[in-house]
């Protein structure tokens, strides 16, 4: 999460939406910068407008716009699930080595779902308090010169991003059928996504 002050703006980290390399670039023009612990870093809308707006309405009466990356869901997956695959998390319960991509969207989509396919929901990030804001600017993933035209123009500065956190690449097939499957019963996901700028 980065929050710049004066410019009334704060950027919340979507998981597996490039905010390592956003962090990265801008964290030295940032006045609030959350990295740790991941539950901070990736504060979602209600947790941020229940503790952090709260601060800004309550000592300073001001709010802070909202701005955030989703990305288009299966590929968001298929980020999730080449992360959880690398080497390194071999003998982890998050572990995906094993298993195909098809097995882990199947998996994705059970109640309860199992520890390596729990990572949550891009559209229950954007879910909003009550009496809460919802955020101001959502962009795609893919747009990434819609976002950098956004922060330039809003930060008055050039931004220079380099990929960071980059997963191994891994055969992302998926089924026709756990596809549809996906579309029908996470489509709130589709929704999301197609509602960002």
């Amino acid at each position: 999460m980065l929050v710049f002050y004066e410019e009334r703006l704060a950027f919340l980290a979507v998981p597996k939406t490039g905010s390592t390399a956003y962090h990265t670039a801008l964290r030295d023009r940032a006045d609030l910068v959350v990295t740790d612990p991941p539950d901070l870093k990736h504060a979602p809308v209600r947790r941020y407008d229940r503790f952090f707006q709260n601060i800004f309405r309550k000592m300073y009466d001001t709010e802070m716009e909202i701005m955030a990356v989703v990305r288009e869901p299966v590929d968001w997956l298929g980020s999730w699930y080449r992360f959880r695959g690398r080497q390194e998390r071999l003998d982890h319960p998050h572990s995906t080595h094993d298993l195909s991509f098809d097995d882990f969207v199947q998996a994705y989509m059970r109640t309860p779902r199992p520890e390596f396919a729990d990572v949550g929901s891009q559209s229950q990030f954007f879910r909003t308090r009550n009496n809460g804001r919802g955020a101001t600017h959502v962009f795609k993933y893919e747009n990434q010169d819609k976002i950098l035209d956004f922060l330039q123009n809003r930060l008055n500065m050039d931004i220079r991003l380099q990929r960071e956190n980059v997963s191994p690449t891994r055969d992302l097939t998926l089924g026709a059928e756990t596809l549809t499957k996906f579309r029908n019963t996470h489509s709130a996901e589709f929704d999301c996504h197609a509602s960002a700028l």
